[in-house]
């Protein structure tokens, strides 16, 4: 159990998560900043090259053992990529068990390219809003890797971490405040009310006016609408809360991550992009915003074998590309293939003129002939009960922006009505269900009632 204070607070506590044979100095460092500032802190060793220079509470065997692996074996025969992955794991779920029963309120670490990939992979299961961050040679560069679908906050140390320095100091002194606010801050209960139906959305800039319009229909109609931003870490974010039984419904209006990945773009969700929430049985409607797109960095980066496409200059840091009409009928299979799959309820919204700001009459992306390729493929590969609207609009008309909406408003009414969002909770978080059980029976609070999520009034 963690102490209280003469006032009757809990001491917040902080794991700290790394390799303490090679940079025991620096978490000595870290870890009295962090003390000196009222914060309990937990080192845990996940350092496979030698003894650890600090003490640390979880040792590195423990940390292997929890990965299902003997640390000497570990060390011996594998190489270094799996004795990585390995800590890596065993240190995931050392952190996540340590989380979920409330005995740390932030993790924090620090390396450099190898050292940050394993923390990040470590801290990476833990849940969106619980605090997370690592001090890194690699903040500066392409981070997509460490961060994933996290809200892992990364701060660039400026020098390598080797060795204490003035530089240094400052940076871990800052990182150490950092992560003992937060701390604090996650365990202060906060006194929130738990809200009412969770949708989340899809954006892109150019999708923008529908996806807005839409929201503020929802949000009128008593919904909370989380809107994220369809740029791969986007993706991957909302697909994580919805795994976490953080979404009731999902409004995914801008789908351009399927074209990045098909393509080799640089805003891709991963492979499993649209399909988490038909796994899990969440009601969703999806619509084709952006498909007519493929994202790059700065024009010079664009792969000389598309330097002939019809490119478009976004900002200086974008480029965007227009999908063909050949990729646009490979897009509609992947978007059908992956709703015929869904366990929950679906509707897919086509807006037959334009799917993007720049893809309507006059704008630099209008292509007929590739829309006509992207909507006849959907149509010829979507399972026959999945219903379809096709509507003489743009993507961004209001109209077409709210007949979204109440569509979303529907199927999550007739979803919620049938118990299927009980199951699925019931499910996922066993756990908690049970604590709220144990806690109503020993009075501590009021057992919430069957409906987690209240319907909105009409």
């Amino acid at each position: 159990m963690r102490e209280c204070t003469s006032t009757g607070d809990t001491v917040p506590t902080v794991a700290l998560v790394g390799t303490l044979d090679t940079k025991g100095a620096e978490y000595r460092f870290l870890k009295r900043r962090i003390e000196v500032l009222g914060c309990e802190v937990v080192l845990v060793d996940v350092g496979v090259l030698g003894e650890p220079l600090v003490s640390p509470d979880i040792s590195r065997s423990e940390v292997a053992a929890a990965a299902g692996v003997k640390i000497d074996r570990l060390v011996a025969r594998g190489p270094r990529g799996a004795v990585v992955a390995a800590m890596a794991r065993g240190a995931r779920s050392i952190l996540a068990e340590m989380a979920a029963t409330h005995r740390i309120d932030a993790v924090a670490g620090m390396g450099g390219s190898s050292g940050t990939s394993l923390v990040a992979l470590a801290v990476q299961g833990l849940p969106i809003g619980f605090p997370k961050m690592i001090v890194t040679t690699m903040a500066s560069g392409d981070t997509r890797e460490f961060v994933g679908g996290s809200d892992v906050t990364l701060m660039h140390s400026v020098v390598d971490i080797s060795g204490l320095n003035q530089i240094l100091r400052k940076v871990l002194g800052n990182a150490a405040a950092a992560i003992a606010g937060m701390a604090r801050a996650h365990a202060t209960p906060n006194g929130s009310v738990e809200p009412g139906p969770v949708i989340a959305a899809t954006m892109f800039g150019v999708t923008t006016a529908g996806v807005t319009a839409a929201r503020r229909w929802l949000e009128d109609h008593g919904y909370e609408v989380l809107v994220f931003h369809a740029n791969g870490a986007g993706g991957r974010s909302m697909e994580a809360l919805m795994r976490q039984g953080l979404i009731t419904g999902v409004l995914d209006v801008t789908t351009t991550e399927l074209a990045d990945e098909l393509i080799g773009g640089v805003l891709s969700a991963g492979p499993e992009r649209l399909e988490v929430a038909g796994s899990l049985g969440l009601p969703q409607v999806v619509s084709l915003g952006s498909l007519d797109i493929a994202n790059f960095g700065p024009i010079e980066t664009v792969p000389d074998r598309f330097r002939d496409r019809n490119l478009y200059a976004h900002n200086p840091a974008i480029t965007l590309m227009r999908t063909t009409p050949e990729e646009c009928a490979r897009l509609g299979e992947i978007v059908a293939a992956k709703l015929n799959a869904a366990t929950g309820p679906v509707a897919v919204f086509v807006p037959l003129r334009g799917i993007s700001a720049i893809a309507v009459e006059g704008g630099v992306f209008h292509d007929p002939m590739a829309d006509r390729a992207l909507f006849g493929s959907l149509r010829a590969n979507l399972d026959p009960s999945i219903e379809v609207v096709e509507m003489d609009t743009d993507i961004n008309d209001p109209k077409f922006a709210s007949a979204m909406a109440e569509c979303v408003d529907r199927l999550y009414r007739e979803w919620h009505r049938s118990g299927s969002y009980q199951q699925r909770d019931q499910i996922e978080n066993p756990e908690r269900h049970s604590n709220e059980r144990r806690e109503a029976q020993s009075g501590n609070r009021h057992l919430s009632s069957p409906d987690r999520y209240s319907v909105p009034s009409p």
